[in-house]
């Protein structure tokens, strides 16, 4: 499970006592672009060991705005970067998720959106954010990129939306900042918007093509940092993967693989497969993405979601929504087998349920968004029955 650190609502014991074996976290309180010393690396995996678990993934070691843009300092922080690969190799851990998303990391509309039974779930509703880019933010020309369609029901929503309606999604979106260590922090009285935007006039003259080639110039120099230390990286999928207020998003389809992997070959250049990031557009087809990078899938984010013919969606139970996690998780047991019988040390995949609704008695307690307690304790209990069952029946095969 994913575990924030000391200050998680959600205790490691919490976490034992919920059948997982391993965490995955990172150093929060370090500053993006700042090096990751073994000191604190071993202090975090002691605190962890300790409580009779693994540190078995790093989520994430964040990639710095200055890279993703290539500006500022980028060069540094590159190889700031690469020198945290190295003490972390050094400290035992050899497993590291990140993502390339510009400004907004993941990003929801509502963090509370109500489902059938009661619990509340992470939501995103493409009106919504239509409505916050076009009348909130009033980012230039954002009415270009929306049907007249759209600008209408984004007009709509907007009129209904009181002072706290949209106090609460500005907050909401800017949540999606990777913990605001180089944005915009989350405002206590009102708020202004022109910082916010000011981050993303630095994608004005950045493209889908230009952050592709950034991405790439980011992965030729550390991959071969990551090859000589044995670390696996691997990159997740934009959360949604669709582009959101002009920012380009350059990881989210079976196309935007391949790019990654025929320009950097190297197997330590790979994926966290998400199922819910992958499984919000209609397009992508899980099992076949699967089926052609399965080699280079190091880590998974297993969880479903429930996508409407608009754009919206909200995070569903782990085994309800669209994600067919039974052909899922089949493939990921008969990926395991074989990596065991082609003698691969990676055999065992590491997995954690993502996300979880709020439930019980986790609904009136604060949380991470996405991370209580209970709702990803049901998550990972359906998991590995799934898990148990399919293996059992391939195994008398």
């Amino acid at each position: 499970m994913r575990w924030y650190g000391p200050s998680d609502p959600v205790k490691l014991l919490d976490i034992k006592q919920a059948g997982a074996k391993g965490i995955v976290t990172a150093l929060h309180h370090i500053p993006n672009g700042e090096i990751w010393t073994i000191s604190e690396i071993n202090k975090r995996k002691k605190i962890i060991e300790e409580s009779g678990l693994i540190w078995s993934v790093v989520e994430s070691l964040p990639i710095h705005e200055d890279i993703k843009t290539r500006t500022g300092e980028f060069q540094i922080i590159i190889n700031n970067y690469k020198q945290s690969i190295i003490n972390l190799s050094k400290c035992g851990i050899h497993i590291v998720c990140y993502n390339f998303m510009p400004v907004l990391d993941w990003t929801r509309t509502s963090l509370n959106f109500e489902v059938e039974d009661g619990s509340t779930a992470l939501a995103f509703n493409l009106s919504e954010l239509m409505a916050f880019d076009l009348f909130i933010l009033k980012r230039p020309n954002a009415s270009q990129e929306y049907s007249q369609t759209q600008i209408d029901k984004a007009t709509e929503t907007f009129k209904k939306m009181s002072q706290d309606d949209i106090r609460r999604l500005v907050i909401t979106i800017i949540a999606g900042l990777p913990g605001s260590e180089e944005g915009y922090p989350i405002p206590k009285e009102g708020f202004d918007l022109t910082r916010f935007q000011s981050f993303l006039d630095k994608y004005a003259q950045i493209g889908k093509s230009e952050m592709r080639t950034h991405l790439v110039q980011f992965l030729e120099e550390i991959i071969p940092t990551a090859e000589e230390q044995n670390v696996l990286m691997c990159i997740h999928p934009d959360d949604p993967p669709f582009s959101i207020l002009g920012l380009p998003r350059v990881v989210g389809t079976e196309k935007d693989f391949e790019y990654i992997f025929n320009k950097v070959s190297s197997i330590n250049n790979g994926i966290t497969f998400c199922t819910g990031s992958l499984g919000v557009r209609a397009d992508n087809d899980l099992l076949k993405i699967f089926d052609r990078f399965s080699g280079r899938v190091h880590f998974l984010h297993l969880r479903s979601t429930k996508s409407d013919d608009e754009g919206n969606f909200y995070e569903a139970n782990h085994l309800e929504g669209d994600v067919d996690m039974f052909e899922i998780i089949k493939k990921i047991v008969l990926e395991q087998q074989r990596r065991f019988q082609d003698d691969r040390t990676d055999f065992a995949i590491p997995m954690r349920p993502d996300h979880g609704h709020q439930m019980l008695d986790d609904i009136n307690k604060d949380c991470n968004p996405g991370y209580s307690g209970i709702g990803r304790l049901r998550g990972l209990a359906e998991l590995r029955g799934l898990e148990m069952g399919i293996y059992k029946s391939l195994i008398k095969k």
